[in-house]
């Protein structure tokens, strides 16, 4: 796929006693209408995160930017994946962009992923949210949006002003209420998810729901023979459509480590 940027991982990891495989891949493209990609992704045990930044020419590319570097050393540290390192992170990349030239008061970016946290007597998922950005989860062939929008559009459905499907063209469409680097001190928002085989992720930018329904998520992350390639089908059908805003998706599948080649499963375990 053309002016596409890919990559694909695993990791092994054992919850309740059963040995599981985490598989990877992420796909950002700059679409159609836009010059720069100012999204940004980043997977590396034990954290997965997609960032859309916005702001004049540079400055959204420099947010997500940031965001994404802090969140790759949070996860190459070694520590746990908790709210406090998460906060840490986000307030160190604010810090970073105070000192760049080409920023604005507009400049932020989104940020939204998950992290295997290993706190409590079984791991869990991490969940975490600011902006519009995306987090779903398929289970049994069903495919749920577990994240919250924080936008104009979100809160104008939340007390039933407009409709969800009024949403996709009302003229506050693109206009969020939260996002790091508008405040020095972003907080996501926090859920708690259980690790099971047999569920794939979905962390994607608004480019990806701009163009395609839930539905469309759903198809074609169940036509994928792998999270890369499901990743791919998503992002290409998303340019197809239209293209309008860059298009960023990442998938994690868990699976049974038995069910996959030796070749994926002999990884570094992570008890």
């Amino acid at each position: 796929m053309s002016e596409a940027t890919t990559f694909t991982d695993s990791h092994a990891v054992t919850v309740r006693g059963e040995n599981l495989l985490l598989r990877w891949g992420a796909v950002t493209h700059v679409g159609r209408k836009r010059e720069v990609n100012q999204d940004a992704v980043m997977g590396a045990f034990p954290l997965f995160a997609v960032a859309d930044g916005m702001g004049g020419y540079a400055a959204g590319e420099l947010a997500s930017a940031a965001v994404v570097k802090h969140l790759t050393a949070l996860s190459e540290s070694g520590s746990d994946i908790t709210h406090d390192g998460i906060e840490a992170a986000l307030r160190d990349a604010i810090v970073d962009l105070s000192g760049e030239e080409d920023i604005d008061v507009g400049t932020g970016t989104t940020v939204t992923g998950i992290g295997f946290t290993t706190t409590a007597a079984e791991p869990f998922w991490t969940v975490f949210n600011i902006g519009d950005s995306r987090v779903y989860v398929e289970r049994d062939g069903e495919l749920a949006q577990v994240t919250t929008d924080h936008s104009v559009v979100q809160e104008l459905i939340a007390i039933g002003a407009i409709s969800p499907d009024d949403a996709e063209n009302h003229p506050q469409g693109n206009v969020i209420t939260r996002a790091v680097g508008f405040t020095d001190d972003p907080i996501p928002d926090y859920l708690r998810a259980p690790v099971e085989k047999d569920t794939r992720w979905v962390i994607c930018s608004d480019g990806l729901t701009k163009e395609l329904t839930d539905y469309g998520i759903l198809h074609f992350l169940e036509r994928g023979s792998d999270p890369l390639n499901a990743a791919e089908l998503m992002v290409e059908a998303a340019v197809e459509n239209g293209g309008r805003d860059n298009v960023t998706v990442l998938v994690l599948e868990v699976t049974d480590a038995a069910s996959v080649p030796t070749a994926d499963a002999d990884l570094p375990s992570t008890d």
